[in-house]
């Protein structure tokens, strides 16, 4: 077996294959894209849920973003641009990442629900990206980094910057492989970042008490703002003397200009890793693998400037982000963990950061349909109806290749494509299907792999016992890589298609004109009704949580919220949250495992019908939207 220091030219070229070959796709047609599911104005409930003070208006021009997804395809999609955002290439003055580097983390999630708490494994999706970082060792985790560093380079402006922040495990050959491609020319700090606390009984080696972060700049022009990290000796007179005295003495006028001066910024810093630090309202979260702020205040202070955008491609619970906005910097955060991005959208919310989007990937199974070893959607669609249980109508001209049926049912199965949303045209197309298709079939079963937001309302709208809507697992494509994979999910039989899960809200009341604000003003009262969750089965539990999990269900479906908001003039493409209420929000009540089931807004009259979208995302990370017209 060849060892890692063999290996490791090899990485580095593979990599860089592999970046090139993302570069030279950028302007191809289907290049990914991000979709924009949220533009967040933070006005959370307080009270009642009133409005203190009228809606806050999403800003133009430049929007900070939160994204969710691998951040190989967010970076993809950043330095692609589209028709709406331009190409993030040289943009980012910034980049500071802490990706993880131990291979033993543990990524499951506890959730504390009322009465209980559930342990949540990694989605499939989240345990793919984990296991592929660490399969075989520290050879696959350096096979992660390289083309991934390889594009946040092409991303940092000409005075650009990059901190990474490693430990023992990888860091020595994380920098071999940051000389190669930033040039050992730009290597500006290795920081050593100290910090304390107790050792184990017993020990036969030293405590390891410090991290590295390795500093380098893009070219030879970076951002160093000198006078923004100075730190004055708590007793300048003792320290300057006794340094200074060694060198031959000193004048009293040598140390008052050093005095004024302070102490010349060092590369070893020393923060505690458990102290509650506090920026001007910026609080900590407690995430595993939180950084104190001030870390991030002095990189942010030292390599930007007030104008810069700051990223942060392995944001965890957000501190670069809420640090970046309180230092009056644009930001840019993404994570692959749907727990991580609801912390950092909480956070976000608490400080009463400006209006910011929230993202993904768009048609991640499209994404992965393309990397996948089938070159048709027919293809793939015998292979779902395979795995469902379904048999596929033969191959033929003038037969759907996406239609399969269960015979001693009577049923008919249509697959979508994982290029499309699953909307009221695919549902209608079904149905007729089922009552014409070869004489008409008794039951129709759809299966989806994306959904349009309000895909609950559209099937409670059509009232038809005899439809019945799945979802495709989203992990499916990457469990299909090879032919053997298949088989093998064949004769599991493991593959499960869940139930989509959707919100109820009851019809909207409106108090025209507003009590509190009086003419011109109208008030709009929200409700939830009930949450519907998809079946446990579907979800990363092991049995006693889906037990715990199914009990809550049946007594308190509202308490798996775990964020809700409005829109209370939905334009039907662009969700604007302008009110939100999530669990921990002790502002509006004392309880911290529920949200408040009402919101009172008021808002400024308007003439005629006014769409209001609902939206609520749960304890796992699900969305649901529903929207109400209120006449």
């Amino acid at each position: 077996m060849a060892s890692l220091i063999d290996e490791l030219p090899k990485i580095v070229r593979e990599g860089k294959k592999e970046a090139q070959k993302i570069l030279d796709s950028l302007s191809d047609k289907n290049r990914i894209t991000l979709q924009t599911n949220e533009c967040v104005i933070p006005t959370k409930a307080v009270g009642e849920g009133y409005f203190g003070q009228e809606l806050k208006d999403s800003e133009e021009g430049w929007r900070n973003r939160l994204i969710y997804g691998d951040n190989l395809l967010v970076m993809q999609a950043l330095l692609a641009g589209d028709e709406y955002t331009p190409s993030m290439r040289g943009k980012i003055d910034l980049i500071y990442i802490d990706p993880p580097f131990d291979s033993k983390a543990d990524y499951r999630t506890n959730i504390k629900l009322p009465g209980c708490d559930i342990e949540k494994r990694p989605t499939v999706i989240e345990q793919f990206a984990y296991s592929d970082t660490w399969k075989d060792g520290t050879a696959s985790y350096l096979r992660m980094m390289v083309p991934r560093l390889i594009l946040m380079r092409e991303l940092l402006s000409e005075q650009g910057s990059i901190y990474v922040h490693i430990d023992w495990h990888v860091g020595h050959y994380v920098k071999v492989i940051m000389d190669e491609i930033f040039g050992k020319e730009n290597f500006r700090n290795e920081i050593v970042w100290c910090y304390t606390g107790p050792g184990s009984p017993g020990m036969k080696q030293f405590n390891r008490k410090h991290d590295l972060i390795f500093w380098y700049s893009k070219t030879r022009k970076w951002i160093f703002n000198e006078n923004e990290i100075r730190i004055p000796y708590k007793d300048p007179n003792q320290s300057f003397r006794k340094a200074f005295d060694t060198k031959g003495g000193w004048t009293e006028a040598d140390l008052e200009e050093l005095r004024k001066r302070g102490k010349i910024p060092e590369d070893w810093w020393q923060f505690s890793v458990a102290a509650r630090l506090k920026i001007d309202g910026v609080k900590r979260t407690g995430y595993a693998t939180e950084k104190p702020l001030k870390l991030l205040e002095r990189i942010i202070k030292a390599s930007s400037n007030p104008d810069s955008i700051v990223a942060d491609f392995f944001a965890g619970s957000g501190t670069t982000g809420a640090v970046a906005e309180k230092l009056g910097r644009r930001w840019i955060m993404s994570d692959l963990g749907k727990p991580a991005c609801m912390i950092m959208r909480k956070r976000l919310i608490d400080i009463d950061a400006k209006p910011f989007l929230y993202q993904s990937i768009g048609d991640y199974q499209k994404e992965q349909f393309e990397q996948s070893q089938y070159r048709r959607v027919s293809d793939l669609a015998h292979v779902v109806l395979n795995l469902f249980g379904a048999i596929p109508f033969p191959k033929k001209e003038g037969v759907l290749n996406n239609l399969g049926y269960i015979k001693d049912e009577k049923t008919l199965v249509y697959v979508d494509s994982p290029s499309k949303m699953t909307g009221i045209s695919t549902i209608k197309r079904a149905i007729k299907l089922r009552n014409e298709y070869m004489g008409g079939w008794k039951k129709v079963i759809v299966l989806g792999w994306n959904f349009m937001p309000d895909i609950g309302q559209i099937i409670d709208s059509m009232n038809d016992k005899n439809l019945e809507v799945l979802v495709i697992p989203p992990d499916l494509l990457d469990k299909l890589k090879t032919k053997a994979s298949y088989k093998k999910l064949i004769n599991s039989g493991k593959i499960r298609f869940s139930s989509l899960q959707y919100l109820t809200v009851a019809p909207i009341e409106k108090r025209d004109p507003s009590p509190t604000k009086g003419e011109g003003y109208e008030d709009l009262i929200v409700k939830l009704e009930n949450y519907i969750l998809l079946s446990p089965d579907s979800l990363p539990l092991d049995d006693k949580n889906k037990e715990k999990l199914n009990k809550i269900i049946e007594k308190d479906p509202l308490s798996l919220i775990e964020y809700w908001s409005i829109d209370p003039d939905y334009d039907g493409k662009v969700f604007r949250s302008k009110w939100q209420d999530y669990r921990g929000n002790t502002t509006d009540n004392t309880d911290p495992y529920h949200v408040v089931r009402k919101a009172i807004i008021t808002v400024p009259k308007k003439e005629g019908a006014r769409k209001v979208c609902v939206k609520a995302v749960d304890v796992f990370g699900f969305e649901s939207v529903t929207v109400l017209e209120v006449k």
